[in-house]
Order: structure tokens, then sequence, then C-alpha cells
């Protein structure tokens, strides 16, 4: 394991520590007229090269979620990655979470950029969200990129069930914080974390708006864009976790089956590789959005 798998990364506003650690791309707080604010890392695209957004899964932050893969897309793409609402530094709202809000979210800060179109990539909870963006606003995405995630999260009577109840947690008053980031804790970071890897981690969970996630979770429980999922008019691929614990392969598989046109690259990984096996997780990242790329006629050596 390489040792920046193991020490938290630093802001690009810090100095050099003398620590391997990975500088995380300059972010800050965006007033999103209407809406509210939330925080984002933005990098400009080089000239002739597609922006990349960046849209994290459940109860993770764009940090948690992309720390590992910023380096790899930094210089090659634009990136824009955001906390979604009630997650990390993300709009704060006495509205009920709604999946179709952060679509929108994401799209009114590429408004507030001044960014016309992006490659959307979804991770888990993400997935939902990039769909979403492109139904709602379909001449803002080139393509998309699925990851670990699916069409439906809740289609068998134990998936009901279990999604039930976050529902009615999500009713009641309000659950112990602290409770709440030791079980996201606990899911998110492994033992082959290093110390500093989990405090930093843990910071950001501290972040989190304990009732917004509970009402997120319900909400993706009610996602099901599976009526729709082949009138997708766009390059679509993902990267797939066959071992993936949280959405099951089969689930990934049925939903690329829908998508006319969709690749695939499949990772023997968990539903947190992108955590546990960042090298892994790059190398499907960067295929699929090549993947996306050629299909829709952009050439990458242009900005090689």
């Amino acid at each position: 394991m390489s040792e920046n798998t193991r020490i938290a990364p630093r802001e690009a506003s810090q100095h050099d520590d003398r620590k391997n650690r990975l500088v995380l791309p300059r972010g800050r707080i965006y007033e999103l007229p209407g809406r509210g604010r939330t925080f984002a890392r933005v990098v400009q695209a080089p000239e002739n090269a597609p922006t990349i957004l960046l849209l994290h899964g459940w109860t993770a932050t764009a940090d948690l979620n992309w720390y590992s893969s910023y380096s790899a897309l930094e210089g090659k793409y634009g990136l824009v990655a955001l906390d979604h609402r009630g997650h990390g530094r993300g709009i704060r709202s006495q509205r009920p979470f709604r999946l179709t809000d952060c679509a929108d979210d994401a799209v009114a800060l590429l408004d507030e950029l001044g960014i016309d179109q992006v490659i959307a990539v979804g991770y888990s909870m993400g997935g939902p969200i990039s769909q979403l963006i492109w139904r709602r606003h379909p001449d803002r995405v080139i393509g998309l990129v699925l990851c670990a995630t699916a069409a439906s999260f809740s289609t068998t009577k134990q998936d009901h069930v279990r999604f039930a109840a976050i529902g009615t947690l999500a009713h009641a008053a309000r659950i112990i914080p602290r409770a709440l980031r030791q079980l996201i804790g606990s899911q998110l970071l492994t033992g082959k974390t290093g110390k500093d890897l989990r405090q930093w981690a843990l910071g950001e969970l501290r972040r989190h708006d304990p009732l917004k996630l509970i009402q997120a979770g319900h909400r993706i429980g009610l996602f099901d864009s599976r009526r729709w999922l082949r009138t997708i008019d766009i390059p679509v691929s993902a990267v797939v976790t066959t071992q993936d614990e949280v959405v099951s392969v089969m689930r990934q598989r049925e939903m690329l089956d829908v998508i006319p046109g969709a690749t695939s690259h499949e990772i023997p990984g968990s539903h947190t590789v992108c955590v546990g096996q960042p090298d892994a997780f790059r190398a499907a990242l960067l295929s699929a959005i090549s993947d996306v790329l050629y299909q829709s006629g952009w050439t990458e050596t242009v900005f090689d």
C-alpha cells in the first residue's frame, strides 16, 4: 500500500510538511442564488479539454470520495467537485432532502462558474444525481460515468424493509450525531488506513447534517430510473465493483444492459474501492472517461 493511502491529504495553501501527502485542489464556498451556500473544489480545464463534474456518494463528501482521484484528473481535465446538500459543507436547507435538488444544485454551480457542459461522474448516490442531471438538464452533459451505482436500489422485499426503516428514522426527531458518525466511519474506513487519514476523514464526517443524511438514505431507496434509463442518448460508461456489498454487481450490470451503447470497466473491489484500492479505481475511472470522450467525438490527443 502506498504511503499516501495512510496520510491525510492537505490543502494546496498549506506549506509542505515533508510528508508524502496528496494535495487537494483549491476549494471555497460558492453562493448559489436562491439555493444556498456550498463548498466546491474547482480546477479550470486546460485548452480544448472537457470538465469533469464529480458527484460523491451517500455519507461521503467530495474529498472523502475523490481525494485519491484528484491528482489523476487534474491537469488533464477541468474539475468541479461539490459537497451535496446536508453532506460536508454542502447546502443547508429546511427543505427535506431530494435527489432532484442535488442535481439542480450542481447545475446552478456550473452556471455560477460559467461552465456550459461537463462529463458527470457519479459514485453510488452520485449515480442517481448524474442521471437526474441528464434528465432535467440534458444540454449540460456530454456523457455520464457511473461508478458503483444502479438504476434502482430497492427492488426486493428486503430492500423495501431496509429503506422503509431509514424513512422512519428520517421522520424521527433526531439521532445522536456522535453515534451516526461512528457508524459511518466504521463502514467507510478500514483498518488498512493510517491513523492520520482516519482522523482527517472523521473530521470530514463531523461536518454532516445527521437528519439530512437519513433523509438522503430514504430518497435513495425511492429512486428508480428504470422507466426512462433506455432513453439516455449520450455516451455512458461505468466502473463496476464486482465485490460490492452495498450495490450488488448484478444490479450494476442490469443498469448497463438497459442503457444503449454503455461500456463498463470492472474492478474486483468493494463499495469503498475508491478508498481501499485507489490505484485500480483511478485506472478504471480514466478508462471510463476515455470511453465517453471517444463516443462523444472528443479527440483526447488534442489535450494529452
